[in-house]
């Protein structure tokens, strides 16, 4: 399984966005997520195999925290997008910026009647 497939998967974008905030136990994920702890430990296992989480062992219980090395590539490979965006914003914008112009001027010319 890729990264992206295992990202197409709304509960395991779920746990990313928990384990954001801190390191969490599986128990902890559980309660947060409202399923069963084997569900959760099933997301886990992916998200663990596209090394998009690390388990941490402290005694007998296992922190599962965010790893955000493989989310920095995606950001990159993201990144040619987000200009390619922007710069369609940006023309969206001039385009606005012309029509609400030239609106005006038709307003101006039929208000000087």
């Amino acid at each position: 399984m890729t990264i992206y497939e295992a990202l197409a998967e709304p509960m395991r974008r779920r746990i990313l966005d928990l384990l954001r905030e801190r390191p969490r136990l599986v128990g902890e994920l559980v309660d947060l997520l409202g399923v069963s702890q084997p569900l959760v430990s099933k997301h886990l296992r992916v998200l663990r195999e596209v090394e998009l989480v690390r388990v941490r062992q402290d005694a007998q219980r296992h922190w599962y925290e965010l790893r955000l090395e493989p989310l920095m590539e995606i950001d990159d490979w993201l990144a040619s997008y987000r200009r390619l965006w922007e710069s369609n914003f940006e023309r969206l914008d001039d385009l606005l910026n012309k029509l609400q112009d030239e609106e005006n001027q038709h307003d101006e010319s039929h208000s000087d009647r």
